[in-house]
């Protein structure tokens, strides 16, 4: 198992030319794919649904890390679980049965994970950090790809790193939004073992796998 993981967000790819830069990304040498689902509810923007996760399962044979920023996740863990997800991630801040749907998840085969938005206190995750595999800590507020990384959010991931290393947890420690070759460092130092690059990916001016060589590069 690597040390750091790092999963490109398929959310600022090129998707005439999905299946051929996700075959980049997996050639050179990304860990997993993430997928940023979005409701327009939940969160101000619609993106992609299961059908898009069965694509890229498609496209790629590396963990599909599927993101739900949805209103009702219970209700559709078992379609994403079916087109492939390989770990299905859901938020504390409107969900009040997380828990169970931790353990629903789980139940599909799939590994599960617990998102805090920036505003969202660390002590939140506590309860559920003995049945995560995962634990993301957004570092933009979500719904956009391209935002400016929140510095202010650093202090949360080290006292997430705490809780988690208290609860003597294995889970990965996520962050998601802004992250590049200047915001890469200072999350890793806090604590992040698992990073999501959009932008920095497939936004590199030499395509994906460049930008996956420079984020690599500041994990090795």
């Amino acid at each position: 198992m690597p040390h750091f993981v790092l999963a490109p967000s398929i959310l600022s790819a090129d998707f005439l030319n999905l299946g051929s830069q996700l075959a980049a990304c997996q050639s050179a040498g990304a860990d997993w794919i993430h997928v940023d689902v979005m409701d327009g509810d939940f969160v101000p923007n619609i993106t992609m649904g299961p059908v898009v996760v069965e694509a890229c399962r498609r496209a790629v044979d590396l963990p599909l890390d599927v993101h739900l920023m949805i209103q009702h996740p219970e209700r559709h863990v078992e379609a994403f679980a079916q087109a492939g997800a390989s770990l299905l991630s859901v938020h504390v801040e409107n969900h009040p049965h997380v828990y169970r749907t931790l353990q629903q998840i789980k139940a599909l085969g799939c590994q599960a994970g617990v998102v805090l938005n920036p505003g969202t206190p660390a002590e939140m995750i506590r309860p559920v950090l003995p049945l995560v595999d995962l634990v993301l800590v957004m570092t933009v507020n979500p719904g956009f790809s391209g935002q400016r990384f929140l510095p202010e959010v650093l202090p949360k991931v080290r006292e997430v790193r705490r809780l988690m290393d208290d609860a003597n947890s294995k889970a990965w420690l996520q962050v998601d939004g802004g992250i590049n070759a200047e915001t890469l460092p200072p999350a890793r130092q806090a604590g992040a073992t698992a990073f999501v690059a959009a932008s920095a990916v497939f936004g590199h001016p030499q395509g994906p796998a460049a930008g996956i060589q420079t984020l690599r590069d500041l994990l090795r």
